[in-house]
């Protein structure tokens, strides 16, 4: 049975305080999620911030379930100075790699509607339209705040592959990322540098796989989705490019630790 180290328990206190407490305080989402470069609610503090958030209770189970897992067992290697801040490291890194990846798709659909004769603040006031209703977005309540934007000489510019356009791209910019998964995925790969022939296993694939190939095997999985724009299991918004990118920051610390032999007394 693994024992919860000290630091994690508190990292887990928080995120269920955080998850709980946003069911009664709905700003908490707008405050804490990280939201797009080109979303109004963007602050630079949800870099980390959206570390302790999450979408929905099988998220913040797998997430927490792999906190415990793996980041005790390098809390007890590393200390917790050393070990926090790999891990908002990672998650940080996480972040930027997949807002990058969003701010480069969003900024080429923004060049494509400056072609249409839009200027630069159009398009964002467009994408930041409030257009969701319930839990969903309302395509009718985007052409009405199109309209508001816009007015009826430039949404005349605007054809129907236009509107699809932005219609989905606006989705993407209002849409925050949340989860320790870019966290998660650089203790992954810490751990597989440390103990390469540990067995791990998850609950769709029961065979105890090596470290060093488990590891891997998932990341591999994660590049593919994120290049073919999919999700595992039809399981939809899974930010791929901040697993990746925590997985990178993973990999390159534990190399320069290697490399400069570097050890928790100089932490602790």
């Amino acid at each position: 049975m693994i024992q919860i180290t000290e630091t994690v328990k508190h990292l887990l206190i928080i995120n269920v305080i955080l998850f709980v407490g946003r069911f009664f305080v709905p700003a908490l989402n707008d405050l804490l999620a990280l939201h797009s470069f080109y979303d109004n609610r963007f602050q630079w503090w949800q870099l980390v911030t959206h570390i302790f958030m999450h979408g929905g209770i099988f998220h913040i189970l797998f997430n927490m379930f792999a906190l415990v897992s793996f980041g005790s067992v390098m809390e007890q290697f590393w200390g917790s100075k050393k070990f926090l801040f790999f891990y908002f490291s990672c998650g940080v890194a996480g972040a930027l790699v997949q807002g990058g990846v969003n701010f480069f798709e969003v900024t080429q659909v923004i060049t494509s509607m400056q072609e249409l004769g839009l200027n630069v603040n159009q398009i964002r006031s467009v994408l930041n339209v409030q257009f969701l209703s319930g839990n969903y977005y309302d395509g009718s309540l985007f052409e009405e705040g199109i309209r508001q934007v816009l007015g009826t000489t430039d949404i005349s510019k605007v054809q129907q592959s236009d509107f699809n356009l932005l219609f989905s791209t606006a989705i993407d910019v209002q849409t925050p990322m949340v989860g320790a998964s870019g966290a998660i995925y650089g203790l992954m790969v810490a751990f597989a540098f440390l103990f390469p022939e540990a067995r791990l296993a998850m609950l769709f694939l029961p065979v105890p796989i090596a470290a060093k190939y488990f590891v891997p095997g998932i990341v591999a999985i994660d590049l593919y989705l994120a290049l073919k724009g999919s999700s595992l299991f039809g399981f939809g918004n899974i930010a791929h490019f901040a697993h990746l990118g925590g997985a990178a920051m993973g990999f390159l610390i534990m190399w320069y630790w290697k490399r400069t032999q570097f050890n928790k007394n100089r932490w602790n």
